[in-house]
């Protein structure tokens, strides 16, 4: 599956359970998660990536400030993953 794909219906699932998955892009900012993800009680940054794909060096940093600063930060590279973030 494409990662546009993916990101489609992820986009879905998060709405279907009643949240928003606000695309994430950040000028001069290189590797910012692709979604923020508001669910009812919670916030969280969501990567999404094929089954190969793998994360840039400014993703791994961006993750990792994120998760320094006491945020979740998800990779996901399929569907069945989706229940993760609920």
């Amino acid at each position: 599956m494409l990662e546009s794909e993916l990101e489609r219906r992820f986009v879905e699932y998060v709405k279907a359970h009643g949240g928003i998955a606000y695309k994430w892009t950040s000028p001069g900012r290189r590797g910012v998660p692709d979604r923020i993800v508001v669910l009812p009680g919670h916030v969280l940054f969501v990567e999404l990536k094929t089954e190969t794909g793998q994360l840039t060096p400014w993703q791994i940093r961006e993750h990792q400030r994120l998760m320094a600063l006491g945020h979740t930060v998800l990779v996901i590279r399929r569907e069945s993953e989706f229940v993760c973030v609920l």
